[in-house]
């Protein structure tokens, strides 16, 4: 069988390649993936791509099967959805997600794919990473029946926690942001949309994930008493200032962080990676998820992609890359999206 292979390499801070690779031969327990699509998380991806991961972070922040090291040249990615071409027989011919980078096809441990639900279209499964950094998210908040909470920022990651959040029994849920065109986001996941200047206040919980020190500062004003701000953003090289005099200790305000690598200390006890990825795409059978991709790209585009989402030229929440244009699948692979495992123990940072 063929053993090659392309990927998408940072040569340097905001200059991307593809290049050629060979692959190995599986060995017992490995699997051949072959790549249908990848997702492009814009905010973790694009600082990258940047270069702007603080050298003190270059340890946390390695993907699971990065190859090469920070600031480049670096081989980076997490959200790839492929077939299993060789392998253990109850895997082969299964879609699969796996924390991957973006790559056409790839030799990993059986261990670190995890089969897509029947119901779940291998378009959609590209978001199971940030659904993941969601679900970990909300058992760090633990929201209760009834809360009021409002989400700031109407990125990838803010999306998909307001989209639980919009499940949970009575909750009063706001999606915030400062751009007008993200109501449709919010319109096409049941939530209510606020600019920052008219959103509601005394709020139980704030998630924040706008990766902006405003957005930050305005999810500290909209918390009633005793509220809690949840933060999701992930700053890199950035200084952010906050007002913490004023109200901050007389209304006895918290800041807390939350962050997908490790399982949230409120479930550690009884849940695994690979259950927390697995619940994350059995959530995925919800079609209201795939207004979270508004962007597309064939994967032999990916270079100038990645450069014009990293400047703002090109704008997109989840940007889908496509690796073929007619690949041979099954039925759910068909569907496109609206708008056009058991991994090891890994940091990655999402920003919105």
């Amino acid at each position: 069988m063929d053993r090659s292979a392309r990927a998408f390499w940072l040569r340097s801070p905001g200059r991307g390649e593809l290049r050629d690779t060979h692959l190995p031969e599986p060995a017992e327990n490995e699997v051949l993936v072959r790549t249908l699509f990848s997702g492009v998380s814009r905010g973790t991806e694009t600082l990258v791509f940047r270069g702007g991961v603080p050298e003190s972070q270059y340890a946390a922040m390695r993907a699971p099967f990065q190859e090469g090291d920070f600031p480049g040249p670096v081989k980076y990615g997490y959200l790839n959805v492929g077939i299993v071409e060789e392998g253990p027989a109850e895997l082969v011919g299964r879609t699969v997600f796996c924390l991957y980078p973006h790559q056409s096809r790839y030799v990993v441990p059986a261990s670190a794919v995890t089969p897509v639900p029947e119901n779940v279209p291998a378009s959609r499964a590209v978001l199971a990473g940030t659904v993941e950094t969601a679900v970990n998210a909300l058992w760090d908040a633990a929201p209760l029946i009834g809360d009021r909470i409002s989400v700031v920022g109407a990125g990838m990651v803010g999306a998909s926690v307001a989209a639980l959040l919009a499940r949970y029994p009575a909750a009063r849920v706001q999606l915030v942001d400062a751009d007008p065109a993200r109501a449709e986001i919010a319109r096409a996941l049941g939530i209510e949309f606020a600019l920052p200047a008219d959103a509601a206040g005394d709020r139980d919980l704030v998630v924040h994930a706008s990766a902006t020190e405003a957005g930050l500062s305005r999810a500290l004003e909209l918390l009633a008493p005793e509220g809690n701000v949840l933060e999701l953003s992930w700053y890199g090289d950035r200084k952010v200032a906050l007002p913490l005099g004023e109200a901050f200790h007389s209304r006895r305000l918290v800041i807390r962080s939350s962050q997908v690598g490790s399982v949230s200390p409120a479930r550690s006890a009884r849940r695994t990676y690979a259950d927390r990825l697995a619940l994350s795409l059995e959530l995925l059978a919800d079609p209201a998820f795939d207004a979270l991709i508004t962007g597309e790209c064939a994967f032999e585009d990916l270079p100038g992609t990645m450069a014009a989402l990293a400047t703002g030229e090109t704008t997109a929440m989840c940007h889908l890359v496509r690796y073929d244009a007619d690949p041979p699948r099954d039925d759910r692979e068909t569907e496109r999206p609206a708008d056009r495992t058991s991994p090891t123990k890994r940091s990655r940072p999402h920003t919105a």
